[in-house]
């Protein structure tokens, strides 16, 4: 069909020919192939440009770590930028594209960078960008940022679903090659829960690549028959086009299944991907062992890649990709790739072979070239020769292609993605999986096993192993025979000196030696440092294909072994998982659902704006007919609050009921004030704070009986402050008896605040709610008339006399609307967070806004209520450091224009009189403003260095976002009322 195409072989459907287009050009393939096997079966071996230096790039593997075979693809709003072609499978139809060149592939401008690399080398850009300081922002950011990246993202919401699910199993295995079968197939046989996962599209792993017989059966036959029989067994679950991406707590993995990533015209009533969350009891990493590049000038030429996978493209795909092919390998897997070549036809024009002791010949006469390496590759768009060298004789080798085997390395990543860290082996020369626990274990060629026989064996032990662990009857396997396995013994090389080209150790990232070099001569030395300085093993790349080639050249460097150099951290995800999967359904109005209170209806008749207020929808103003802005509305409310009355939703605060004969105990500890003589029937006013002595939230806790207690938390904190209840009662004191349940949704609870506020609640409650009967801070239940039993809590956030009633949710609304009619006489007004907002300000009341996660009991001036707690409480020890009782703390004032018509806004910076705008200069910052109806004019509170000691003061607020100064005086942070003789009327 095309000219690297063979006639026969490969797991390909030959009977089903595809068409797909590379940067426009139509191209030919078949049903089985992935992207990159399809261009190399049309001679399309040039597929990228190299990110630093625009250098021409060809596929290096045939499988996950490809660094250089970057593709975008698909078209419009299906288009995917930086997809690995070697791991995308091909369909009919597929539009594909180049990246990180302009104009063309061929012609790329950006390749005058390579003019320039002797000023390009490790971390150029710390050196380069620092002077002149004001290019930073108008040409240095700009020329970064246009030249960050590789693909270009689709700006336009994706067309496509995604979804998420969970799934449970006895047994996860992680890879369907060799031993991952096997471990499947003793598992499966033994009646456990199975999931096997691959991210390939066509399970068998190493078998469909590998020209051997397994008892007497070609592997990839093997493979087949081994996956029919795991199809059939109920128990077993196949997971093709998984990636298993990461390793969780409590062994949960995350996997994505791509589920239409590979259909021309997906199905509306399917994802495109979908997320797994798997939960196992035990697991095998069974993901094999990747092939590492050596490392010598030139060799990122294209036609440059591991001797495995010119053997996948050869078996699998049945793939030459290239018609004169020369190998350079420390080991013996070199000879293997020689041997399958040269039984299809191809021509090997010399084996190159590191080591003093190997072969005279290789496989069907092939001459080789011992204790030589390659030092030169020629050629710009593909390989066309390289210069070979052997005790300072060189020669130049004529090929058009390079099959490279400096070794193979465990893929050992999802094992250290909770810290534990691989382990060198000598033995090996590779690093090894660590022993995190019984639970999840490496097998095959994870694990160090390096022919396909031990990894049969290994997958067989470990799964029957693990079965006996959890109680069922381990099947045992009996294994067949393997023939035409190969040497698999290599010396280690790191590196080819003399070089005059580039030796790259990162493609991706452009990374070679010499950067390496610069990097431990100046200081950067510990291998993380190494890889940020250099950028090696950053990116979408993640160190696969060339990490332990880069601890195995800096230890040379340096003198040591590779085990003192170690690995960089290996983190999720081992190969990148897109946004739609992550994100699943939650996008849209899903990605944060509405929530509304049990009075949004009420709030909604009465013409309520509503906001967004964490994830409550809140009713911000009612506005009446007249009235032109929210001020209008805002205004109107505060004021009516102030003389009449007025009803507000306060549902949304967060609710959580403690129970316990240690629940007195326990409220004292976790307040820093006292809770445990609170009597029944009252409720006080509470501060939370951090173990580091920094206010984490407040809120009112009312004792509804002995061993009964209601805490109210903020909206923002409700969540927050319940995980911190429950982490004290299990951590700090399980000795306490003491239970919570969050109940913010299961009651309405509602503010009417005011001075006529008695006069209309007395309307509609059966019980004396007299100032005697019912003073400040009290708490009851009570009935109301018609026999509904309700929480009444006298409580206030305004100043005013006021109550705050709470109701099972279902009847909220209509209490609410009871309540609206019992004052209409008193011309009761609904009212929203705006207007609850400036009745708190003229009061001097703190919220978030001033309780930021960076300020004290004290900065907010309670710090008086902290000091009569003497029993221990959380932050108690820490709230003493010098730093948190310094004198010059911002601390809470109150701020006056002193023009009165001249506008404070929260957020600006305050400043002396006369002081120039500077971070020196800078003495706090406005927390909460308002225009106040009841004072006439604005008013704000403010952290200001040492504030309480500075009232009557003028100060600068400064706005430089907003283009404002307003002369400002310093003054108490109570406006209103400030002996609180309103909230005892």
């Amino acid at each position: 069909m095309t000219s690297y195409r063979l006639d026969a072989g490969g797991a390909i459907n030959r009977a089903q020919a595809l068409t797909f287009t590379f940067d426009g050009q139509s191209f030919k393939g078949l049903d089985g192939d992935t992207v990159a096997s399809a261009l190399l079966a049309n001679d399309q071996m040039l597929m990228a440009r190299s990110f630093k230096y625009h250098r021409p790039r060809g596929v290096v593997t045939a499988g996950s770590s490809e660094p250089n075979a970057l593709l975008t693809i698909g078209s419009g709003l299906r288009a995917e930028p930086n997809a690995r072609a070697t791991v995308t499978e091909l369909y009919d139809g597929l539009v594909t594209t180049s990246q990180n060149r302009w104009p063309s592939l061929k012609t790329d401008i950006g390749a005058v960078n390579g003019l320039l690399s002797p000023f390009l080398g490790a971390g150029f850009y710390y050196k380069t960008f620092m002077w002149p300081a004001s290019f930073w922002e108008k040409l240095y950011e700009p020329l970064i940022r246009r030249a960050a990246g590789l693909g270009k993202l689709v700006l336009q919401p994706d067309p496509d679903r995604y979804e998420k699910c969970w799934a449970h199993c006895d047994l996860l295995v992680i890879g369907a090659g060799p031993a991952g079968l096997m471990a499947a197939l003793v598992a499966g046989r033994s009646g456990a829960r199975v999931i096997l996962a691959d991210e390939s599209f066509t399970l068998g792993g190493s078998l469909l690549s590998e020209n051997v017989a397994i008892g007497e059966t070609p592997a990839s036959e093997f493979a087949k028959r081994t996956i029919e029989e795991l199809a059939s067994l109920p128990n077993v679950t196949l997971m093709p086009r998984t990636t298993v991406f990461g390793w969780y707590d409590d062994m949960v993995f995350g996997a994505v299944e791509r589920v239409q990533k590979h259909v021309a015209s997906p199905s509306p009533d399917l994802p495109m991907e979908r997320l797994w969350r798997i939960v196992a009891k035990r697991a095998i990493l069974a993901s094999g062992a990747e092939e590492r590049p050596l490392v010598f000038g030139g060799n990122d030429k294209p036609g440059v890649m591991t001797a495995g996978a010119v053997r996948s493209y050869l078996n699998r795909y049945g793939v030459a990709v290239g018609s004169r092919l020369a190998i350079f390998t420390n080991g013996g897997s070199g000879y293997r790739t020689a041997a399958d070549l040269t039984a299809r036809g191809i021509k090997v024009t010399a084996i190159i072979d590191a080591r003093q002791q190997a072969p005279d010949l290789g496989p069907d006469g092939v001459r080789v070239i011992r204790n030589g390496a390659v030092v030169a590759t020629k050629g710009r768009h593909r390989l066309e020769s390289l210069i070979a060298e052997r005790a300072g004789f060189q020669e130049v080798i004529d090929c058009d292609a390079l099959a490279m085997s400096g070794g193979w390395s465990p893929i050992v990543h999802l094992m250290c993605q909770r810290g534990a860290k691989p382990i060198w082996s000598e033995e090996k020369q590779a690093f090894m999986a660590p022993n995190v626990g019984g639970a999840f274990v490496a097998a095959g060629g994870a694990h160090g096993a390096d022919t396909i026989y031990a990894c049969l064996r290994d997958g067989a032990a470990k799964a029957a192993a693990m079965m006996g662990e959890l109680g069922f009857s381990a099947y045992q396997a009996t294994l067949p025979e393997v023939e035409g396995e190969y040497d698999p013994s290599f010396a280690p090389v790191w590196y080819v000196p003399g070089a005059k080209d580039k030796a790259f150790v990162d493609f991706q990232n452009d990374v070679h030696v010499g950067d390496l070099g610069i990097a431990q001569r100046e200081g950067f030395r510990h291998i993380e440092h190494t890889k940020r300085y250099t950028t090696s093993g950053m990116a979408t790349d993640q160190g696969k294909l060339g990490n332990v080639n880069t601890a195995g050249i800096v230890a040379g460097m340096r003198g040591v072994s590779p085990a003192e150099i170690g690995t960089t951290t290996f983190r999720p995800f081992y190969t990148p998982v897109s946004f739609g999967a992550l994100a699943g359904a939650a996008r849209g109005e899903h990605a944060a659902p509405v929530r509304t209170s049990p009075l949004h209806g009420w709030a909604k008749k009465n013409g309520a704006t509503f906001v967004e207020s964490g994830l409550w929808y809140r009713s911000a103003w009612f506005a009446k007919e007249g009235e032109k802005t929210w001020r209008d509305s805002v205004d109107r409310e505060v004021l009516n609050v102030r003389a009449n009355a007025g009803l507000c939703d306060v549902s949304t605060l967060g609710k959580i009921e403690i129970f316990g004969a240690g629940a007195a105990e326990f409220l004292n500890r976790v307040y820093c004030n006292g809770f445990l003589k609170l009597p029944v029937g009252k409720a006080r006013y509470g501060l939370m704070l951090r173990e580091d002595g920094i206010v984490f939230d407040d809120g009112t806790t009312s004792r509804l009986s002995e061993q009964h207690y209601v805490m109210t938390t903020t909206t923002a904190y409700a969540a927050e402050v319940m995980a911190h209840l429950e982490f004290c009662a299990q951590t700090f004191w399980p000795e306490l008896d003491v239970r919570f349940v969050f109940v913010t949704d299961e009651w309405a609870q509602m503010s009417l605040a005011g001075p006529k506020a008695r006069i209309i609640l007395s309307r509609i409650v059966e019980d004396d709610i007299s100032n005697v009967a019912f003073s400040f801070l009290a708490v009851r239940t009570v009935t109301l008339r018609g026999g509904l039993k309700a929480r009444l809590f006298r409580i206030s956030f305004s100043g005013e006399l006021a109550y705050e009633l709470a109701v099972p949710a279902g009847y909220g609304e209509a209490v609410a609307d009871a309540i609206m009619e019992a004052g209409r006489e008193e011309a009761i007004c609904a009212y929203g967070v705006e207007a609850l907002n400036v009745l708190r300000i003229e009061k001097g009341f703190v919220t978030h806004n001033e309780l930021d996660g960076r300020t004290t009991a004290d900065d907010v001036g309670l710090g008086k209520m902290m000091a009569m707690q003497k029993a221990d409480f959380i932050g108690k020890r820490l709230s003493t450091r010098f730093g948190l009782t310094a004198a010059d703390r911002l601390q809470l004032v109150g701020l006056k224009p002193v023009e009165a018509d001249k506008e404070i806004k929260a957020g600006a910076h305050l400043l002396k009189e006369n002081a120039k705008p500077s971070l020196a200069n800078d003495q706090g910052f406005v927390s909460s403003a308002c225009f106040s109806p009841t004072l006439g004019g604005f008013i704000a509170l403010a952290m200001l260095k040492s504030g309480r000691e500075r009232t009557g003061e003028h100060i600068v607020v400064w706005d430089a976002l907003r283009g404002a100064e307003v002369p400002a005086e310093v003054c108490q942070p109570v406006f209103f009322d400030p002996d609180n003789t309103r909230l005892h009327l």
